[in-house]
């Protein structure tokens, strides 16, 4: 018998990956959810035998799917696929009750096994019809786009989160990306995470590789020194020359990883320039007023990093020239290809 699969993922994108990664006879048995509350009405409403579940999502994400699922003892088996792959999001995960932890992106062949084992389950129960809800179609250029890079970043985060996660022995919070395409007289509001009152410290790093350039730009809340300070095992004096020190180390290890696993999805290599510090103390408006003739137009990526149990934040923008977008709607249209 044909299980009923249940994909949950606000990613477009993704949730077609997912959905090419199981056998042709199982399709006309997929159910497709954008958030955790529309995969949980679709659970009411039909017989699930498996559900792939995404962690960062809006209005309710994958852990709070997952004890709701517990609370009402549920038989479905779940197998998160996340680009989160810090050791203690698989752990949390695995307690909750999911089956398996299947990394971002999918790779079909280490789905395959997993199929196996519903599939060999299901032989002996009786034949059963499941309606069918159709695979969501963006028909925007724009929205496409940032339905791909959402989730492509979505990936690449998880595995700068990971990095960090380790390096410091904590459990990252990872937000769900937001991409928009931006004027820079807007660059502040894309920021809407760090407070208008709060001093902030901000490297730019450049970046460029096949028709693609832009730059990074990490903003650090200066409240956030002491905690990585401690993190990273320095207790001496927090002076100037520490803390842009310390703002470095993170530069690095954020903009590197996440720049690297967008050009792993994308089929693509990135060089990068020297790190360039646009302030330190200083608030967020005064740093992109002083830099301003760095940008235009642009496509804007933030990411908001936080630190569990730890007064730690900062924010990662990727900014990609204008010039930049006919190459990356190429590449979204060779990732959307059915």
């Amino acid at each position: 018998m044909i299980p009923a699969v249940l994909i949950c993922d606000d990613s477009n994108l993704a949730r077609k990956q997912m959905a090419r990664c199981l056998p042709d006879s199982w399709q006309s048995a997929i159910h497709f959810a954008a958030h955790g509350a529309e995969a949980l009405q679709v659970i009411k409403s039909n017989s699930i035998d498996l559900l792939f579940l995404d962690l960062n999502m809006p209005v309710l994400d994958g852990y709070q799917v997952l004890s709701a699922l517990k609370e009402m003892h549920s038989t479905i088996r779940v197998i998160v696929v996340s680009g989160d792959v810090q050791p203690e999001a698989y752990e949390r995960v695995m307690q909750l009750g999911a089956a398996d932890f299947v990394k971002k992106p999918v790779d079909a062949n280490k789905i395959a096994p997993l199929l196996d084992t519903v599939a060999s389950e299901r032989k002996s129960m009786p034949e059963a019809k499941v309606s069918v809800q159709p695979l969501q179609q963006t028909v925007e250029v724009d929205a496409e786009l940032r339905d791909v890079f959402q989730e492509l970043t979505n990936v690449a985060m998880g595995q700068a989160g990971d990095l960090l996660a380790r390096l410091l022995n904590v459990f990252v919070k990872l937000p769900i990306p937001n991409v928009n395409l931006i004027e820079v007289s807007e660059l502040h509001m894309a920021l809407a995470s760090v407070e208008e009152e709060s001093s902030t410290s901000a490297v730019c790093q450049g970046f460029i590789g096949g028709g693609v350039s832009g730059e990074a730009l990490l903003i650090l809340t200066d409240s956030s020194f002491k905690d990585i300070a401690r993190l990273m095992n320095y207790h001496g004096k927090l002076t100037h020359q520490v803390e842009l020190e310390l703002l470095m180390d993170i530069a690095n290890i954020l903009i590197g990883s996440v720049l690297k696993g967008l050009a792993e999805q994308l089929d693509m290599s990135f060089s990068q320039g020297h790190p360039v510090v646009l302030g330190q103390h200083a608030a967020v408006s005064e740093l992109i007023k002083a830099n301003s003739g760095r940008w235009r137009k642009t496509l804007a990526i933030e990411i908001s990093y936080g630190i569990e149990n730890y007064n730690i934040m900062c924010d990662l923008l990727l900014l990609f020239t204008e010039d930049s977008l006919k190459t990356l709607k190429h590449k979204v249209a060779f990732l959307l290809e059915d």
